[in-house]
Parts: structure tokens; sequence; C-alpha cells
């Protein structure tokens, strides 16, 4: 850094004014190595860093502009005496960077042009039906922004370059997903070397991590104090062996993995166990835990941090309902970049970003690339979007080094549609990590599931309500807001309600106290909607379901005699009085009535889901607007849709 009096004739991308009133001045040489170089490391993963680094080395040529140099002396105060005559507002400096690389490399220069030119405001698109201003193509016509950059004496070195050699990662299907990568490696470079020069203080706040060799150790010293803690069950048997069996598994190579283990079997340790294997097994270098639901990431995160707490802060939650000041200024600077060893995140977050075009969302996406992700409860995923969700998986396990487990109870088959033709590409080459995961159901069963004698007789709130309180523990599960409110209205007063219409914080001490009076064996009825029946880890003696998708009513078993302390818990499935909204959950109701009419087996047989979620996936297939999403070339401001998906994780 230099003061203002020895360079005054330096070309600049940024200036700053300490404290003292001494100015700073960010050589723009530098910057466009130190953003190549940042661009280059981050794309090694996926074999693209020729393209990465000319990509940062051009994205600011435009900045050699006088007209530009002007602009960031006579705004920033740098230079009073500096002017712009008849140029408003911001100064273009992205535009000349695209139009050199085309003009160097023609067809091949457009994919670094895209990067560029989009690094500010996003990923453009080629062209648009009324050839606005914002379309690549209108903007590479401007020639003028290049020449008056090339004005500036761009040094020899940043200009002449080679034509990269490596190809496009995935050929025709990956293109736009590659593209969206190589946007990620330059948006957070740029992001970082900025923030190096500008914010020095919260660049070094960033900090280093431990390896994954130091996680594992960790981990292994928890789990060995938490066995010789644990009481000697059957259940707790069977947790150590669906842990035994996960890191057995890990060995094996990259791929998509599913772990299918019933309800209160230990998915969340036993997963993390295999990442952390895994991960030292193939040099991944993060672990990404995805869960569908707001409600349950904090007490999956809490449980990660009880594990590493030894080593410092390393666990980041990156969801809407994060709460800043609980978060110290390290993991809240990792949550922009996922620049952290154990990212705990929501599938709006994870899909979303794959599909943006904004540099904010696209930042991230690199440090996707080699790492370890954990689809908790997989059968969530929207079957709306299921085909690029499916599509985009494929290529990130191909092509990216990413290794994928899908963990839950009631796994929805997604490596064995392709049975249904061309209706729905599923997922390649699903390898189970539990050798028998019947047997598991077997050992874990400790719930008997009453089902409704007649689907089409529907029961009254006054009528539910009359036998919940029957009950002095009881939970039951509706499927809306508005059923929640009014069977909490008929119960008697100290009955708890839970919904995600709470706040978070509070939703987080309502099941606190609700964990705590089960504990200590005092009585407790509640009424809520779905949001507890993922991962939400507490125990009743007696659940009541409404009648819903059988995913939801196994998972909805999961709460009931979880530890395994009753000869059996009691499960009922009831016929609320009204049909669940169309859509998702109707969809699921009518899957679910349509094979359990009739049916004298066990529900919740592994089998009998497969069954479920094809038949699923083709009604839902068959009512749906979007069915389909493809992944275009180049339109990349056509993101996945999550507005219904919102809607759907409420």
């Amino acid at each position: 850094m230099a003061s203002k009096a020895t360079s005054s004739y330096q070309f600049l991308a940024h200036v700053k004014q300490d404290s003292t009133g001494k100015w700073h001045e960010h050589a723009l040489v530098d910057h466009l190595k130190g953003v190549s170089l940042l661009a280059e490391q981050s794309a090694k993963p996926f074999g693209s860093s020729d393209w990465a680094r000319l990509a940062g080395l051009w994205h600011d040529l435009g900045k050699y502009s006088h007209t530009f140099q002007h602009y960031i002396k006579s705004t920033s105060g740098y230079d009073p005496e500096a002017h712009i005559e008849g140029v408003p507002g911001r100064v273009d400096h992205s535009t000349a960077g695209a139009i050199h690389a085309v003009n160097s490399f023609g067809v091949p220069g457009r994919i670094l042009a895209y990067l560029i030119a989009g690094h500010h405001a996003g990923l453009p698109d080629w062209d648009t039906a009324d050839g606005g201003g914002a379309a690549l193509l209108e903007r590479l016509r401007k020639q003028d922004l290049l020449e008056r950059a090339l004005e500036g004496d761009v040094p020899y070195e940043i200009l002449n370059q080679s034509k990269p050699i490596t190809t496009p990662v995935g050929g025709r299907e990956g293109f736009a997903l590659w593209v969206r990568m190589l946007f990620s490696c330059l948006v957070d470079a740029d992001f970082l070397d900025t923030e190096q020069f500008m914010e020095q203080e919260k660049a070094d706040a960033r900090g280093q991590f431990p390896d994954m060799a130091s996680l594992l150790k960790t981990f292994e010293r928890f789990i060995e104090t938490k066995t010789r803690e644990a009481e000697s069950t059957p259940v707790n048997a069977i947790r150590a062996e669906v842990l035994r069996q996960c890191r057995a598994k890990a060995t094996e190579g990259p791929g998509i993995f599913s772990l299918t283990v019933p309800t209160g079997g230990g998915k969340t340790l036993s997963s993390l166990a295999f990442a952390l294997e895994h991960a030292i097994q193939h040099d991944n270098r993060r672990v990404i835990y995805v869960i569908p639901y707001t409600s349950i990431i904090e007490q999956t995160a809490n449980v990660f941090r009880e594990v590493f707490q030894e080593l410092g802060e390393l666990v980041v939650e990156h969801h809407s309902n994060l709460d800043p000041e609980r978060e110290t200024a390290k993991a809240r600077l990792a949550a922009e970049n996922w620049d952290a060893p154990i990212i705990v995140t929501t599938n709006v977050q994870f899909f979303e970003s794959l599909f943006a075009a904004r540099p904010s969302r696209c930042r991230k996406l690199h440090n996707i690339a080699n790492s370890v992700v954990i689809l908790d409860e997989a059968q969530l995923l929207p079957p709306e979007f299921l085909q690029p969700i499916l599509d985009v998986m494929n290529l990130l396990a191909k092509y990216y080094g990413v290794t994928f487990v899908l963990s839950t109870a009631t796994q929805p088959a997604l490596g064995t549609l392709q049975t249904f033709g061309r209706e729905i590409r599923g997922l390649e080459s699903v390898r189970e990590i539990m050798t028998d995961p019947a047997a598991l159901h077997a050992g874990l069963k400790r719930v008997e599931i009453e089902l409704p004698a007649n689907f089409q007789a529907r029961q009254t709130w006054e009528d539910v309500a009359q036998e919940l309180t029957d009950h002095d523990s009881v939970l039951c599960i509706v499927s809306t807001r508005s059923d929640c409110r009014e069977l909490h209205r008929l119960m008697p007063q100290e009955t708890i309600h839970l919904s995600a219409l709470m706040c978070g914080e509070h939703r987080s001490q309502v099941i606190a106290d609700i964990k705590r009076r089960l504990k200590d064996g005092k009585p407790v009825r509640v009424i809520s909607t779905q949001l507890v029946e993922a991962g939400v880890d507490v125990d009743f003696p007696v659940v009541y379901r409404a009648l819903a998708g059988l995913d939801s009513i196994a998972q909805a078993a999961g709460r009931c005699n979880r530890e395994g302390w009753l000869a059996n818990g009691r499960m009922v499935v009831f016929v609320p009085p009204k049909s669940a909204p169309r859509g998702h959950l109707r969809r699921a109701e009518q899957t679910a009535v349509s094979l359990l009419t009739g049916y004298e087996g066990d529900c919740l047989d592994p089998h009998l889901f497969q069954t479920y979620f094809e038949h699923f996936y083709v009604r839902a297939r068959s009512t749906s607007t979007i069915s389909s999403m493809p992944l275009p070339a180049m339109q990349a401001k056509r993101k996945c849709p999550s507005a219904a998906w919102r809607r759907n994780s409420s």
C-alpha cells in the first residue's frame, strides 16, 4: 500500500482513506494479478484453472480507461480536482475485458465474456427478445469501451495470453453448471482480493480451519465418551452397528450413496462419521449437511458444535432464519463463500445457488466441488423440481468430486426412477451403505401403527381433541397451520402449540422445553405441524398423525418410543375433517391411501416405500406444470423456482 503522494500516476483499482486521513492505493495491476491467482486456485478441483486465471486477469480491464480513473478519484474524494465530462453515475468497467476475450479467442472467448461481463450484476443472457442493453451480445458491440481501456497503457503481460486448453467440464449437458462454477471462482476471488485491501481486519478474521484428520480424531474421542456413558440398550446397540457400517463403507470410491436407517437409528452422527472418513480417504475439503427444514438446522448444528467444540468455531449455519448476533464474525464470513470444513444449510439455499445467476448466490459454488454432501431426509426433495435437481447431482458427482449421501428412513429410490423410461432420469449408480436395511427396520421396530378402518370416514376436530385428552403425554401432528390452530383451540389450556409461524428462537425454546418435560416424566400434550417430523428428537409414548403421505407417517412414528423404553409405542393415523391442501401434500395423501387401502402388512416396510415414491413421483409429474426444468446452456437467469418450495418447507 502506498500513500497518495508516492504514486499519483498509478492506475488504481480501489482507494481508501485511513483514520489518520492518509490515502492508500490498490494498484490495478496488483488487483488483476491477485484475483487471477485466487480464481486459478479455486478452479483446480475441477480442472479449469486456465479459464479462471484469465477471467481474473481481464475482469477489470475497463478500469484502465481514463474515464474510470477520473471517476474513482472524484467519487472517493481522493482527487477533488478530478471530474468526468458527460458520464453520469457509475462507469462500465466490466465490458472491456469481455470484448477483449472475444477479440482474442473468438467464439471460445465468449465463455470468458460471460464471466467478466457479469461479475458485478450477474451472468447475462446472450440476447433478449427486445434487444435490451443488458444482453451480452449488445454489450460486446461497444468496442469503444475496450478502446478507452487500451488508451490506458495496459501492461503487455496482462493483455497477451494464450487461449485456455482445457475443455468445458461435463460436455454439453454440464456446460451451464461449469460456467456457473467458473463464475463462482471469479466472483469469490474478486471479493476476497478487494476485501484484503479495503477491509484488512475482516480479511484477517477469516482465519484458518483445522484439517479433516483433526476433525476425525476429535469425532472419535467424542464417540468414545458418548459410548462409554450410554446405557446398554437394544436401540443403542443398533446405533453402534449403524456407525460401524458407515465407517467401513467410507473407504469406497466417491459417488452417490444412500443411507437407509429407521428414525432414531443415529443417522446424524453416523453420516458425519462416513463423511469425515470418506473426506480423508479422498482428500475432500468439507462436509455440507443439507436439511429440508430450518426448524432442525439449529439442532443439527449444535450437535456438530458439541462434537468439535475443542477445535473452536468451524461449524457454519447458512439459512434464512440465521440470527447474526449469535454467530461469530468468523462464521458469518465463512457463510459468504462456505469456506469452512462443516456447513449446515437448507435444501433451498443449496439447490437455488446451483441454479442462480447473481454473484452473491453463486459465490459459494466452487466450494461445493470436492465436498461430501449429506442430504438429510432426502425424500423431501421437491417433486416439482426433481429432474433438474437429479441432473445437477449427477453432474457434481461425475465431474466435480462431490460425494452425496441420501440419508433417510424412507428412501425415495431416486436411483431407480429410470424404470419409467424417459419420465425421470434417476441418479446414477447409487450405493446403499447399510448391508441389510430390512433387518435394521425389524430390529428398530418399536411402534404399533393403527391405520383407519375406513379411509373415507372423516373425524371432527372435536372427536380428535377428545381422544387426545385421554392421554397425559401425546403428540398430534397435522398437515397445515390452520388445522394446528383449530385443534389446539379445542385442547386443554396447557397444551403446547408448535408451528413454523413461530419465530426460530421461540420455536427452539419450545422444543427444548418439550424435551425437558419428557425427560423428567412430566405430562405434555403437543399439537404440531409437520415441522416436528424431520429430525426433531422428541420421544412420546403416543403419537397421532393426520392422514398424510407414507413418508410423513413413518417420520411421525419416529417421534414415538424413540429410545425403546416401552415394549411398543402407539401411533394412530386418523382421517381429518378435510383433505390436505392441493399440491404436494394432497398428492402424498392420495398416494398413501391408494397403497394402504386393504393393506394388512407393515406399513413401514422399506420395500413399500419404493413403490410409494414411484407412484408419488409419477402422480406429481402428471399434475405439475413444472415437471422438468432444463439446465440451459446460457440462460443463467432461469433459476430453480423457490416460492412453492419454501411454502412446502414450512
